[in-house]
């Protein structure tokens, strides 16, 4: 079985591996208690970096107005 965690402390726990119990070759990305299945390792790493790349950006917090 092939893994990679997330690299950064992220919010998501990112895991990439194979199905040993499935037909052909398919794989799975975890993210915490979420699973995605892929029809191929370059398909599930290929969504996984891009995740990652997304939870990693800069984001802008809308601005909360002041109550009363």
């Amino acid at each position: 079985m092939a893994a990679f965690a997330n690299q950064r402390k992220s919010a998501m726990k990112i895991l990439v591996k194979a199905l040993a119990k499935s037909r052909g070759n398919q794989w799975q990305v975890r993210l915490d208690q979420h699973a995605i299945t892929f029809r191929s390792e370059a398909e599930a790493r290929a969504f996984a970096s891009t995740l990652q790349a997304r939870l990693q950006a800069p984001h802008a917090f809308p601005e909360q107005r002041a109550v009363g």
